[in-house]
């Protein structure tokens, strides 16, 4: 249950069984990015970086233990040591493709994106079948607002790689800001069958079968995602919101007062626990 006590705290007292929450990132030490870019572990543990050191310093000519040390301080924001050693690994195999990507994606990381797109092109001439390459371009495309160049890497990454979770998800991602909900509740759901702890792609396909009016369906995922993110506060926002769309006044103000507890001056939640009738000092069933 949710307990609101005083006008400006929420005390959260319901008992959650949670799952725990895998991401899915790019094999061969690609740095690509789960679904959603959250941040991912922390990769640069001083025995894993030393170990990596160790491995280059017995293999000097090694590109690929240079783009493993790399891709370690990608993952954990170390981004000038990670492109000093995906530059290593490019000058010993200019035909070796997964640093290109990996440095292009500290680039984009750090807001370079030109030279992030020029190392992507580099990537996809060493190796025209490297699906992350076309994956990390065309999310430059999309947030360039280039919608017919990233759907053409979005189509060319799921050509080439159809079990990868994040082509299908980010393409959803284009197809639902076109408004396009059809094909990209469609997306999401493969998304889902391949990576079914994420709650990212639960949470964008309840947006869009929300758009379609399907509020049933949407709660259904929207339940999923809390479970697996619960302290994801659009998850339980939009959950308030399916629930109120279904006439649950109960379900939807416990999902409200919980995204206030996470965060208490978030607008739309606030609005909506106002909006459902949801009053501080009362007990609300979240489920």
């Amino acid at each position: 249950m949710f307990r609101v006590a005083l006008p400006r705290t929420i005390i959260f007292t319901v008992s959650l069984a949670l799952a725990a929450c895998s991401t899915s990132g790019g094999g061969g030490g690609d740095i690509t990015g789960s679904i959603g870019h959250r941040d991912e572990p922390k990769a640069d543990s001083a025995e894993n970086v030393g170990s990596l050191s160790d491995v280059i310093q017995r293999n000097p000519n090694d590109p690929q233990a240079y783009n493993m040390r790399g891709s370690a301080f990608g993952k954990s924001g170390r981004s000038q040591e990670a492109i000093a050693d995906f530059s290593k690994a490019i000058s010993i195999d200019p035909r070796y493709a997964p640093p290109y990507a990996n440095r292009a994606l500290v680039y984009r990381q750090t807001g370079r994106a030109d030279l992030a797109i020029a190392d992507y092109n580099k990537a996809i001439a060493a190796d025209p079948k490297y699906a992350a390459a076309f994956l990390g371009r065309g999310i430059l495309y999309r947030d360039r607002k280039d919608a017919r160049a990233a759907l053409a890497d979005f189509n060319k990454a799921v050509a080439i790689s159809p079990d990868n979770p994040q082509a299908y998800y980010n393409r959803g991602l284009l197809y639902q800001a076109q408004g396009q909900h059809q094909f990209a509740a469609a997306d999401f759901r493969t998304a889902i069958g391949l990576s079914p702890r994420d709650a990212e792609p639960q949470i964008s396909r309840a947006l869009s079968l929300l758009a379609l009016n399907d509020n049933k369906g949407a709660v259904e995922h929207l339940d999923q995602a809390v479970g697996l993110d619960p302290d994801n506060i659009g998850a339980w926002t939009s959950r308030g919101l399916a629930y109120e769309r279904l006439g649950d006044r109960e379900k939807s103000a416990g999902s409200y007062a919980r995204a206030m507890q996470i965060d208490q001056s978030y607008k739309p939640a606030k609005e909506g626990f106002t909006r459902v009738g949801g009053q501080f000092g009362q007990t609300y069933q979240a489920f």
